[in-house]
């Protein structure tokens, strides 16, 4: 328990440690002391004066003991012991994000581990976790949209939207004008500077009450930009299917309106991106986390807490329990 105290100790002035090469030389003068003081007598053998030994005698030097950990203790206190505490603070000028999710049927297909919609939840979890000042918001979409999360800085909400997402919520379909416009409606009030769709899809518009090419407008309207992921593999990918027999996988082939999400990207400033697995998908967010740029100061602010007091307490009580030994037990004049 002693050494996990020092462990969590730094030294205001370590070179106060230097002080301690006087004990050494303290042990020497009193060693030197003592064989000056005592006399000699040359006695062919000592048996006949061990009956003469005392306790006192044995423990003569306790009180020099005393002395030398008291003045190691004050060499310790002089070094500054002490406690620190570091706060930061974080503040900057943050974006505000819409992350525009399918959650379709299709997103259930398995090209993806487990399959498309939970490694698009887990790598949009990761996301929310490094944006560390903006402000974020989650809309899905399938036959239609919903708004899963307003725009919050709470990132433990976000998390929550993410994880709640399934298939089913919503009637089925493809509506991505629906998709782009809700986003778009959930930043069309923000006054941030910089303002970011990030949608991404399965599939080709099949629905919705708005089309992409309308909501689209609407986007650069507003001045925003829009990110388009399309994600699935190349050719066939294995979807579950449910039947009266239970849930069977068959493979379908993957239709990706790649077109018309290239269009949305370019002409509203943002760009586009396929992913074909986790560990694409995982890397085109980062490469939007790094054209999307935030600015963070971080300010740390650290606190010390002195604690030389227990070691100035420590020798004092040490130097008070030598005098006492001195003028009581080991008295050597009456």
């Amino acid at each position: 328990m002693f050494f996990n105290y020092f462990n969590n100790i730094d030294f205001a002035q370590p070179k106060a440690f230097w002080l301690m090469a006087l004990l050494p030389a303290m042990v020497f003068w009193y060693i030197q002391y003592n064989n000056s003081t005592h006399a000699a007598l040359k006695v062919s053998t000592i048996k006949s004066f061990k009956a003469f030994s005392s306790w006192k005698n044995l423990m003569r030097h306790v009180p020099f003991i005393f002395r030398l950990l008291a003045i190691a203790c004050i060499i310790t206190a002089l070094a500054r012991p002490q406690t620190k505490n570091e706060e930061q603070q974080v503040e900057g000028e943050g974006l505000d994000i819409v992350l525009c999710i399918d959650v379709s049927g299709s997103m259930t297909a398995q090209d993806f581990t487990p399959n498309r919609m939970e490694a698009a939840k887990t790598v949009a979890a990761n996301f929310v976790e490094r944006r560390v000042t903006d402000r974020i918001g989650i809309v899905i979409f399938s036959g239609e949209s919903f708004t899963q999360c307003p725009i919050t800085t709470d990132k433990a909400v976000l998390k929550s939207a993410l994880e709640s997402i399934r298939n089913g919520l919503l009637e089925d379909g493809t509506a991505i004008g629906d998709g782009l416009a809700t986003s778009t409606d959930r930043l069309r009030t923000s006054k941030s500077k910089s303002k970011v769709v990030i949608l991404l899809t399965d599939g080709e518009n099949n629905g919705g009450l708005i089309g992409p090419t309308n909501a689209k407008e609407i986007a650069k309207a507003f001045g925003i930009r829009v990110y388009t992921i399309g994600v699935g593999t190349e050719g066939y990918a294995p979807f579950p299917i449910k039947t009266d027999l239970g849930i069977i996988i068959q493979q379908q082939k993957v239709s990706i309106d790649e077109k018309l999400l290239k269009i949305i990207a370019e002409e509203t400033g943002g760009k586009y991106f396929r992913a074909k697995d986790n560990a694409s998908l995982e890397s085109i967010y980062k490469e939007i986390d790094s054209l999307e740029k935030s600015k963070v100061e971080i300010s740390t602010i650290t606190r010390y807490s002195e604690k030389f007091f227990p070691f100035v307490m420590i020798a004092l009580g040490l130097l008070l329990l030598e005098v006492l030994l001195r003028f009581t037990v080991f008295k050597k004049f009456p």
